[in-house]
């Protein structure tokens, strides 16, 4: 049992919870560690096995970033069966305070704080300072958050900007989304650019070439897209990023981000060269007359590991105190 100042701090996902500590005033984030969400019953469950495995039994406050809109004190995670109770969780572990923020919000937040060895640019453009600066990624569903300046301060913008309504631009397109509306009611951006949504891209489009499916799972996908010896899984993967730049090209022109667009989640650092050499960048910038007002706008991948621990930590300032749901003993 360690008698240190320790608050947790964790990114709760659809797929994985990472969690770690800080200690007292610092931001570092220590004795870091991802659990598989499936494993455990309740995020209750997991925060108990995450502080057995490193020994420490004792923290003091905890903030928590979360897949969902964060509302009210009962949240249910969007693409995860955990619910919880922000009070209860709190009581559990006799902490001081709780806060509990939405996971893009989070990584929001930590945008401004990147530095350049962080994050992978793609195509042209050039951030302009003080300047609203959007982040979107796809992983088990797809986040969207931005931040925006205020005097020294960055102010983030909390929505569910994944679950837009999406219609097809070209005929592939429409022939994909035709399949897919025989089962969904509605197609999100989230329907299509997700973990998830790679799956369905390659069953259906299996579909239409009377194939047969070999995988199902989204990492198989991408392996073999990006190994080139599976057609469908490459045009699977290859729409999946066309998608993704009409998104990310509607939110920053939604926006006006011309503090630069920055792209998280679990997939796209994982299959980087074969994002960039997709044609994400020409569908982002095609968007009729502000084509050339899109070309200004610079993109990053993020490829540090654990963005939102940043963003969580800065959270814990005080003029975040209005930030999410905070829970106080």
């Amino acid at each position: 049992m360690s008698l240190k100042d320790y608050s947790l701090i964790a990114d709760i996902g659809g797929t994985n919870a990472r969690f770690a500590l800080l200690e007292g005033m610092q931001t570092t984030p220590l004795f870091a560690k991802t659990l598989v969400c499936e494993d455990y019953a309740s995020l209750t469950e997991a925060i108990h096995a995450y502080l057995k495995s490193i020994s420490i039994f004792n923290i003091n406050n905890a903030a928590i970033a979360v897949a969902t809109a964060v509302t009210n004190d009962h949240l249910k995670l969007t693409n995860n069966a955990w619910s919880f109770s922000i009070e209860e969780i709190r009581r559990e572990f006799n902490l001081d305070s709780l806060k509990v923020i939405n996971d893009f919000t989070a990584i929001s937040i930590a945008i401004p704080y990147l530095h350049a060895g962080q994050y992978h640019q793609i195509g042209r453009g050039v951030a302009e300072k003080n300047s609203v600066k959007a982040v979107i990624g796809p992983g088990t569903g797809l986040g969207v958050s931005a931040v925006m300046p205020h005097a020294k301060n960055w102010i983030p913008l909390e929505g569910e900007g994944g679950h837009v309504s999406y219609g097809a631009l070209n005929k592939r397109e429409a022939d994909v989304l035709s399949i897919i509306s025989q089962t969904k009611k509605h197609i999100s951006a989230e329907t299509l650019v997700s973990g998830a949504g790679l799956r369905l891209l390659y069953k259906t489009i299996a579909q239409l070439e009377k194939a047969d499916i070999q995988f199902t799972d989204p990492k198989d996908i991408s392996h073999h897209a990006i190994n080139n010896n599976c057609p469908i899984a490459k045009e699977a993967l290859s729409i999946f990023c066309e998608i993704l730049g009409t998104v990310a090209g509607n939110l920053a022109l939604t926006l006006g981000s011309h503090g630069g667009v920055y792209i998280g989640g679990g997939i796209v650092p994982k299959i980087l060269e074969f994002f960039e050499a997709s044609n994400f960048r020409h569908r982002f910038d095609n968007h009729g007359r502000f084509t050339d007002y899109l070309k200004g706008i610079p993109v990053f991948v993020i490829t540090t590991d654990y963005p939102a621990f940043i963003g969580i930590a800065e959270s814990l300032r005080p003029e975040y105190n209005e930030l999410g749901i905070t829970s106080y003993r």
